[in-house]
């Protein structure tokens, strides 16, 4: 992530708390929990409804921060209308921007507790109390890492670490070149997959010296094996990566006999999975064995509470692209806007 790109979180006021703002604290509309491409898409569009949304946008609380996921990105190439890329981080200030002059206004901290068993519902921050009459859920999800120090310094420079195979892979830094995917699953045989139309060759490195994909997606994976597009490497796990400000390697540890070695490469994806940020809507919203909120609607955002809907990430374990999140976060303000008519509140 560029260090000096125009993103600048901001605080406002929304009334001092107190004893008075728990006797009686300020009602929306509509308030919106989280600030990536599904929260803020959301916030325009009920921006434009003049619903006035409030936005908690997060501040550091569980991976959710201001911009969310493609804070952490660097170069952007497959978001529709900017054909020749752009930062992550100018993109989400992009998305502020024009959420803030739809007349969103956004509270840069963390939601700590929420209350959907009463209504009007009740959100709380540090320093906030506030009552809403809908809440759109846009949270997102993070993706699970190795949590090795150059693993990060070089994910957050641009260095050639990367979560994400179908944003990254088919940049100019991976054409024709030696690859690493950990992980074991559909996802890792999904991302590598998908980095064979780019790579030189991608290996495959799994802690374990069998899959857990699906039949279907070891089937895929060793017709690859044969065509020499990927090879696995069983049994290992990654414990450093080797490079200055680019990626060079890796650095491997075979767990059975503890064996070291170094793997030549141009870049690392790692597809060990995602958390959703759903820990404080736990026992109050219905979540799925991962903890993605369930929509039990199809082609509707609505959760099992009326009144709540869900956007992006935090409700989408299959796709978890910036443009289906922000598809998603229309859809929602939608909805909301709808629900809200219904009950005669406009």
């Amino acid at each position: 992530m560029r260090g000096d790109a125009a993103y600048h979180p901001l605080r406002i006021d929304v009334g001092a708390p107190g004893a008075e703002e728990q006797e009686h604290p300020m009602r929306e509309k509509v308030i919106i929990i989280g600030s990536g491409p599904a929260g803020l898409t959301a916030a325009i569009y009920a921006g434009r409804a003049a619903l006035r949304p409030l936005v908690f946008e997060g501040f550091s609380a569980g991976g959710l921060i201001p911009g969310g996921q493609l804070m952490f990105t660097t170069d952007v190439e497959n978001y529709p209308g900017f054909p020749t890329g752009v930062l992550g981080p100018d993109l989400m200030k992009n998305f502020r921007d024009q959420a803030e002059r739809c007349g969103a206004r956004l509270i840069t901290q963390d939601v700590s507790e929420v209350d959907f068993r009463r209504r009007p519902f009740v959100v709380r921050s540090d320093d906030h109390t506030v009552e809403a009459h809908a809440v759109i859920i846009a949270t997102g999800a993070r993706a699970n890492w190795l949590n090795l120090p150059n693993e990060q310094r070089l994910a957050k420079s641009g260095g050639g670490v990367s979560a994400c195979a179908v944003c990254d892979g088919a940049l100019p830094t991976f054409r024709q070149q030696e690859l690493v995917v950990v992980g074991g699953g559909d996802s890792a045989i999904e991302e590598g997959s998908y980095l064979t139309k780019f790579a030189k060759k991608v290996h495959l490195v799994h802690r374990r010296d069998r899959l857990r994909a699906s039949k279907a997606m070891q089937e895929r994976f060793f017709k690859l094996v044969e065509a020499g597009k990927m090879s696995p490497v069983w049994d290992t796990q990654v414990i450093d990566v080797l490079g200055d400000s680019m990626i060079t390697g890796v650095r491997l540890k075979n767990v059975k006999t503890g064996a070291e070695s170094e793997l030549p490469c141009k870049g690392l994806f790692l597809a060990i999975g995602h958390t959703p940020n759903t820990e404080v809507f736990r026992g109050q919203i219905e979540c799925d064995e991962k903890g993605y909120i369930r929509l039990p609607r199809p082609g509707s955002t609505c959760t099992n509470v009326e009144g709540v809907f869900a956007a992006g990430d935090v409700a989408d374990h299959v796709y978890r692209q910036a443009v289906t999140a922000a598809g998603t976060g229309c859809m929602a303000a939608l909805d909301a806007e709808r629900w809200l008519a219904a009950q005669g509140i406009e």
